[in-house]
């Protein structure tokens, strides 16, 4: 991979997604399934290992 900031980004984005999507399903815009609660676990998980992935490659790349 040529560009670790890709996998921060990338990162930071499926971490905001799995606070934002129980947000939504806390006040109610989204009806909290099974799938969903899940779903948004799942993406804050990854995005927190592909930041830490992606913070270590930048660390390590210099």
């Amino acid at each position: 991979m040529k560009s670790p900031h890709l996998l921060l980004t990338l990162g930071l984005l499926m971490m905001l997604m799995g606070v934002i999507l129980p947000f939504l399903m806390v006040i109610k815009v989204l009806e909290s399934t099974f799938f969903l609660n899940f779903f948004s676990w799942g993406l804050s998980s990854l995005g927190l290992a592909l930041g830490m992935v992606g913070f270590a490659l930048t660390r390590w790349m210099r």
